[in-house]
Parts: structure tokens; sequence; C-alpha cells
């Protein structure tokens, strides 16, 4: 598996102490787009300090591929842990050490998880259905396939093209009304567990899934500190512990 990674900061230069090219890794230039179609498994070094709490939120579904660097407080990182980031790192951590969390980071994002979560649903990979409340919603394969495909980028479209591809291994359109008719049946099994918006049609085209979670917007907040804490909140964790002075804000003024 190719060793790459990505670097997310407002800050210029890549300090040397977290560079894991030094140690064969590979940089991927571009940000990542919790938008984008393309899976992306590489780790994503994140500047704590040089981040601004927009940024940060804007990436909330990567979290679990995010390390969070100049994370010097103790109980910050505890509650950045907790918040499912895939780790939180004091500054002066060795390279050494970086490297193989960013390794295991890699590893654990390539694996295809078992399950995952739609709103108030539980997809169960090895079932291939859907649960609430501990009652199956009895999906088809192909209705599993496509509510698995939305959930795995929340809130983002996701085209007819790439569902498709991906549930139909079909790379061309053959003009028929498959995957409307397939979505339309996945809706009705929705329905009736009281989830008849999950799913909702693009203007765009396509399709996107509505969870109900707006925590993954940009925050209108004046003050990172506070937009941190917020941004915490709205994903439904405990809230890291308030942070006091200017040493310990998330960009400084």
């Amino acid at each position: 598996m190719m060793k790459q990674f990505c670097w997310v900061s407002q800050r210029a230069a890549l300090p040397d102490g977290w560079d894991l090219r030094l140690r064969g890794w590979r940089l991927d230039a571009a940000e990542p787009d919790p938008a984008a179609e393309r899976r992306e498994h590489f780790p994503i070094l994140c500047d704590y300090q040089g981040v601004s709490a927009a940024q940060l939120a804007g990436l909330r579904q990567h979290r679990q591929r995010m390390l969070l660097l100049g994370v010097d407080g103790g109980l910050e990182r505890a509650g950045l842990l907790a918040a499912r980031f895939a780790d939180a790192l004091p500054g002066d951590v060795g390279l050494d050490e970086l490297d193989q969390r960013a390794e295991r980071v890699l590893l654990q994002a390539a694996a295809m998880p078992r399950q995952r979560t739609a709103g108030p649903l539980l997809l169960d990979l090895f079932h291939r259905d859907a649960q609430i409340d501990g009652r199956w919603l009895g999906l088809h394969p192909r209705e599993f396939a496509l509510l698995w495909h939305l959930a795995e980028l929340p809130g983002s479209r996701v085209t007819r093209a790439r569902l498709l591809a991906d549930v139909w291994r079909l790379n061309h359109d053959p003009e028929t009304n498959r995957v409307e008719v397939h979505v339309s049946r996945l809706r009705a099994k929705l329905a009736g567990a009281g989830l008849g918006q999950l799913v909702v049609t693009d203007p765009r085209g396509g399709y996107r899934l509505d969870s109900g979670d707006r925590g993954d917007s940009a925050l209108p907040l004046a003050n990172p500190h506070n937009a941190l804490d917020e941004y915490v909140r709205r994903g439904d964790i405990a809230p890291i512990k308030e942070r006091q002075g200017d040493d310990n804000s998330l960009h400084k003024q």
C-alpha cells in the first residue's frame, strides 16, 4: 500500500519534525475534499495551532483519519480523542512515533468497515441490512448498497454515474431508470421506519443522505476557541474542557 499523507495548515511550511517524507511517505498536495467522489484513505496531518475552527469543522467527516498535531494539553487531547479524531499528539512528538501512528491510521482507514450509521439507522455489512431500535428493515441487497454508499459521504451528493459504477458495476449509463426504481423502493422501506426523508434528491442530480446533522458546515463564529468548542458539541460527544488563556487557544491572535 502506498504510504501517502495529506497536510492541513494555514502555515506555509511543513515542519521537519512532522514531515513524514523523511520516513518514506509521499505528500499529497491537494487538501482533502469532503465532497470528493474518489475514496481517499490517506492519513491527514493537521496543524492544530495553525488551522481555523471553520476549516477543522469542514473536514469533520474525515476525522477518523486525522492526526491533530501540536495539542499540548493532556485533557484537550483526551477530549479530541473522545470526539473520534484518529489521534491527538503534542507538538514535540518524535518523527518515528508519528510514522507508526500514521501507518496505523492508514491501515485502519483502508480496511472496509463492517458497520456504518445513516441517521438513526445502523447499517451492517455482514447482514447487508439496516436496523433501527433493534428491528431490521429487510433491505434488498441493491437497496442496502445504495444506502451504504450514501452513508459513506453523509450530506454530500453522490451522482447517478457513481451509483451505477459502485452498486451495479457499470461504467456507462444504460439509459434505464434502475437507479430511480431502487431509490424509490428504498425510500418506501425507510418511510415505514419513519425515515422517509433520509434520502434526498439533489437539485444538481444524484442523491444525498440527510441525517439532520449540520455539523459539517463551517461555523460562523468569530472566536476560533469558542468555535471549536461549539464544533465538538455539534458532534454529540463530550465537550473538550474549557481552555484557559492565549497559550491554549486554537489560533493565536
